[in-house]
C-alpha cells in the first residue's frame, strides 16, 4: 500500500517557502503603492522642540490631557512615543511649565508665572474645567503644619473638586 502522506524533508520545505515567497511577490506587486500607506520617515525632533510643541497642545486644549491624547494631537506635527511624551512632561513640569493633577490623572499647563511648587486648581467635575489659582493662606497654614510635624514638604498640589458657577448656573435655570 501507498502511503497518503509525504514525508517531509528539506527539499519539500525550500519548495513550499519558495512557492510562497512567489505568491506574496506576486500578490504585492499588484497593490497600487497608495494603498499601501506607508508613514514617511521622520527625523527625531529635539527635546526642546518636543516641550515646546507639548506645552503648546497642553494651552490649545484648555481642559487636562492625557500623554496618549496629546501624542494623538500631536500626530501631524511630530512623531512621538509615550515615553517620550512623558519624560517631556515630566521636564515641563520640572520647570514650571506644567501641572499633573493627581486625581484625573491628565496634564495642564501652567496659567501662573511663580508658584514655586505650590499650585491650586479647581476642577469641575461636570464640564472638566479646571482654575488655577494662588491661596495663600491655605499653603501657609499647610505649610506651618509640616513645619511642626517635622514633614519636608518637596511640593504641593491642592485639587478642589467639585462643579463650577457656571454648570450650577446651568442646573438651576
Amino acid at each position: 500500500q501507498r502511503s497518503l502522506i509525504c514525508p517531509i524533508t528539506s527539499e519539500r520545505v525550500a519548495q513550499h517557502e519558495a512557492a510562497l515567497a512567489s505568491r506574496v511577490r506576486a500578490r504585492l506587486s499588484i497593490v497600487p503603492r497608495k494603498d499601501l500607506n506607508l508613514r514617511k520617515a521622520r527625523q527625531r525632533t529635539p527635546a526642546p522642540e518636543q516641550d515646546r510643541l507639548i506645552v503648546e497642545a497642553l494651552r490649545s486644549a484648555g481642559r487636562p490631557v492625557g500623554a496618549y491624547e496629546l501624542i494623538d494631537h500631536l500626530r501631524d506635527k511630530a512623531v512621538l512615543a509615550p515615553q517620550t511624551v512623558y519624560r517631556s512632561l515630566d521636564r515641563l513640569i520640572a520647570t514650571g511649565a506644567a501641572h499633573r493633577l493627581e486625581s484625573v490623572n491628565a496634564f495642564v499647563a501652567c496659567t501662573h508665572t511663580r508658584h514655586e511648587g505650590r499650585a491650586v486648581f479647581a476642577i469641575c467635575e461636570t464640564c472638566g474645567v479646571v482654575n488655577e489659582f494662588d491661596e495663600p493662606k491655605a499653603v501657609s497654614a499647610l505649610s506651618a503644619w509640616a513645619k511642626k510635624a517635622e514633614f519636608t514638604v518637596r511640593e504641593m498640589t491642592l485639587e478642589l473638586r467639585g462643579r463650577c458657577q457656571e454648570c450650577v448656573s446651568r442646573d438651576q435655570a
